[in-house]
């Protein structure tokens, strides 16, 4: 039996790329459920009016501004005729809410925002009256209303300007909003140092957009590259090890105690103690040397397998160089994804039954009884989707991989391998993508929960429930690990034998537990070539950066354009080298059952490169 109630047969056949079929199809049919569903909820936000008062803004009173509307049951002026009247205009837009990330302003309609400063009531009353009459107060009574001080704006009122999408009133001038700005740049304590900061970095806009192109071309240069690198940093790897070992570990405490026990008086106790623990020391020292040493002795094929396993890598990107575009398409297909989920989330805030709030009078729109769940349900989608969109990414390269590994004659490879095993994936294994995404989002959502509660209780609890906390964190976090690593090795089983996830799952990890050492060796040596490779690419463009920058003397002016330039090149690094470690996993996936169900005998002849056979 296979795992998950799978029918097929336990001992594994695998036939590289001859059958194809589709895998997992209920979970292609459960998220394409769950994809309509999302798309809903972006339905239901239109058709109940909640896009449009996002878009064109509402008054307080419920009318969206540029229609006409209809009678709020229990809201007074609600239902009026705002077609002529598109701009939402707020009578103290400097009244903000920090908490609540908004302005806590009545807000009307009006068909001008004023581009002049009013100072005065009779100022604000031709103002008033030029938009066309307002009730409660009326605007011919603005000048003498006792109530003026409450019910009006508040004097003077600045110069604004239309928004140029959510027609919105803004002031020209935009320093009545620095404290929000102040609660969001909390680092900073003195204004005239942010301003420096910005002004450094809209000085240097042109450097730091090229210092970001450099990044970018070294991050593509090392992927082709790293293969003839990567032995000269293993082998330094292993000799700063050894090396390290040997000097401070050993020899910095062996000397020390045969000079002590030289020179010393041994007579009093804390003096004998002392060259005690210095010769446990350097016992423990030394056995920990030896045993790194034979260590070292019994891993270093596995060390040069990994060593191979980079150089073939490389040669996958000479033969696939549209790998090199896999970190943008799946960038892109993040970031229009995440801007449409954060539309409709705005969406969902203007969204809702119509409720008056108790502290200002003013009409909100709020989620009320079943539609609450609506937020938790986008929520939800937002992490199964991107975990969706990632999976994707690994599928695709997984399959691209495998159709060059398991292609004798490379001159016979596909056109496009790319292109063919996207194609595979959308027609085939869509599902198996929708199933291994949802175990992950199984144990990210309880995760982030449990972080969540941690910041909100910071402060409050005691030693005990933060420690138990932040051990659950960390927990689900090393399963989320472990999980992620076992899912890219299912997906690259689905792409070898068009299996199901769960049967794929299962066959990958027997074959990565029968390769444990190797497994180890290519995930430490391995990991710490990538890592290497990371800060080789931040230390040059951070390094171009200096010289660049550094006609500018002032250090404010040049530290943050470096910080940004420095991250962004840690980002481009991070996702160009991430598909490199995808490569490298899948080729030693292929290479475990290349060496496994084949000799190298006439029938059986090996797939691998030649590079391999160590």
């Amino acid at each position: 039996m296979g795992c998950c109630g799978s029918t097929e047969r336990t001992k594994r056949e695998w036939r590289p790329l001859e059958d194809r079929s589709c895998t997992d199809l209920p979970w292609f049919l459960l998220f394409t459920v769950f994809c309509v569903g999302m798309g809903s909820i972006c339905g239901f936000t239109i058709a109940t009016g909640g896009a449009a008062r996002l878009v064109f803004g509402y008054d307080s009173y419920g009318n969206t501004c540029g229609r006409r509307n209809e009678r709020i049951e229990g809201v007074r002026l609600s239902g009026l005729d705002q077609t002529d009247k598109k701009y939402v205009f707020f009578l103290d837009p400097c009244n903000i809410d920090i908490v609540q990330r908004k302005i806590k302003s009545m807000a009307l309609c009006v068909s001008l925002c004023p581009d002049e400063e009013l100072k005065t009531y009779q100022d604000l009353k031709r103002f008033a009256m030029h938009n066309g009459k307002q009730s409660n107060p009326n605007p011919s009574e603005y000048p003498n209303l006792p109530e003026r001080f409450d019910k009006c704006p508040k004097l003077p009122v600045p110069p604004s300007k239309s928004l140029p999408v959510f027609n919105r009133c803004t002031p020209v001038d935009i320093s009545c909003y620095a404290k929000f700005a102040e609660a969001v740049v909390t680092f900073v304590s003195d204004n005239s140092m942010l301003h420096r900061l910005i002004a450094g970095v809209m000085a240097s806009k042109e450097i730091i957009m090229g210092l970001c192109l450099l990044a970018l071309v070294l991050s593509m240069i090392l992927m082709v590259i790293i293969r003839y690198i990567s032995a000269v940093l293993v082998w330094i790897l292993t000799a700063s090890v050894v090396l390290g070992s040997l000097g401070e570990c050993t020899s910095c405490l062996t000397w020390p105690y045969f000079c002590f026990t030289k020179d010393a008086k041994v007579e009093a106790g804390t003096t004998r103690d002392s060259a005690q623990g210095l010769l446990v020391y350097a016992i423990a020292a030394t056995v920990f040397t030896v045993i790194l040493l034979l260590l070292m002795l019994f891993m270093r094929k596995r060390v040069s397998l990994t060593i191979a396993l980079f150089h073939v890598a490389g040669k996958v990107f000479i033969h696939l160089p549209l790998l090199t575009l896999q970190p943008f398409c799946t960038f892109l297909a993040l970031l229009l994804f995440w801007l449409y989920w954060s539309l409709v989330l705005l969406f969902l805030g203007t969204t809702g039954n119509p409720v008056q709030n108790e502290e200002t009078g003013l009409t909100e729109f709020r989620l009320t009884g079943t539609l609450q769940y609506m937020t938790w349900y986008h929520a939800v989608g937002l992490i199964w989707i991107s975990e969706f969109i990632l999976a994707c990414q690994q599928m695709t390269v997984a399959g691209a991989v495998v159709t060059y590994y398991f292609t004798r004659d490379k001159t016979k490879l596909p056109l496009t391998p790319i292109l063919s095993s996207v194609l595979r994936l959308m027609r085939y294994h869509l599902g198996t993508v929708a199933k291994g995404s949802f175990i992950i989002t199984l144990v990210k959502i309880p995760r982030l929960m449990l972080m969540y509660i941690h910041n909100q209780l910071k402060g409050k609890e005691n030693a005990f429930a933060r420690c138990m906390l932040k051990t659950c964190i960390c927990c689900l976090w090393c399963l989320e690990k472990c999980l992620n690593y076992l899912n890219q090795n299912a997906y690259a089983a689905t792409a070898i034998n068009s299996t199901s996830f769960c049967t794929s799952a299962r066959d990958a990890f027997v074959i990565l537990v029968e390769n444990a050492l190797r497994v180890a060796a290519i995930n430490a040596v391995g990991d710490f070539v990538l890592f290497l490779g990371k800060v080789l690419i931040v230390t040059s463009t951070a390094f171009a950066g200096v010289l660049l920058l550094n006609y500018q003397r002032d250090y404010a002016e040049w530290v943050l354009p470096l910080i940004i330039v420095c991250l962004f090149a840690f980002l481009v690094a991070h996702c160009f080298l991430s598909v490199f470690e995808i490569v490298v996993d899948v080729l030693f996936l292929c290479f475990a059952i290349d060496t496994k169900y084949n000799d190298g005998t006439p029938g059986r002849e090996f797939y691998m490169d030649k590079a391999l056979m160590v």
